[in-house]
């Protein structure tokens, strides 16, 4: 089969495209919490639960890029990140899903990790995708569906993302963490019981029993 050759005119207009594509996600979930209350009571949200609670302490950022620590890389690469965080959503036993991490990862591509192992992963992400296929990931706003090299590598081009890794010697990925982070709400600390107060004695003097009144009752 003949490939023709892609014109410069085309290039420079499919890049176009995939940049549209990969608006900037600062306000895009990245995790989905799993909250228990108190009662037992398990509900799914995908916002933060409020900030200086005993809950946001437990569980992880929900920022876009949540998990890709930033201030060790160049400036250059800070900034793709921020505009345009990878977020990769991996099972076990998945070949492309390794396939994929290792384009990231030889890329220099600096990277979260979501992993889909239990019912409740799975369908937090077919909220996230739409469907339940690994490999899955965002750039940005952009979603990639299945492993594809040529595909993941235009997107990456078109984020910015340089070619050869530039992070550097000391730089360490954070471990990949489940989709669905398991919250668990405070108790409030029990009430302690008020204590049982003695009745007051009666103070008044017993009344004597008379013929008149043999009960002894006080009027």
């Amino acid at each position: 089969m003949h490939i023709v050759p892609r014109t410069i005119a085309a290039s420079a207009a499919l890049i176009g495209c995939l940049a549209a594509s990969l608006a900037p996600a600062a306000a895009q979930a990245q995790q989905v919490y799993r909250i228990v209350g108190p009662d037992g009571k398990v509900t799914f949200s995908d916002r933060a639960p409020d900030p200086g609670s005993a809950e946001q302490q437990a569980s992880p950022s929900l920022r876009a890029g949540a998990g890709v620590a930033t201030q060790e890389l160049p400036y250059v690469l800070r900034q793709v990140v921020a505009r345009y965080p990878v977020t990769l959503y991996t099972g076990n036993d998945c070949t492309p899903c390794a396939s994929a991490r290792a384009l990231l990862m030889q890329r220099g591509v600096p990277f979260a990790e979501r992993t889909v192992n239990t019912a409740e992963d799975i369908d937090a992400l077919k909220r996230l995708a739409g469907e339940a296929s690994l490999p899955f990931a965002t750039i940005g706003t952009q979603q990639l569906k299945g492993f594809s090299d040529v595909e993941w590598t235009q997107y990456l081009d078109a984020a910015g993302y340089p070619k050869q890794s530039q992070l550097p010697a000391n730089y360490r990925r954070a471990p990949a963490t489940p989709l669905v982070a398991s919250v668990a709400r405070p108790v409030p600390p029990a009430t302690a019981p008020a204590a049982v107060q003695p009745a007051p004695a009666d103070s008044r003097p017993a009344t004597p029993r008379t013929p008149a009144n043999p009960a002894g009752i006080i009027f």
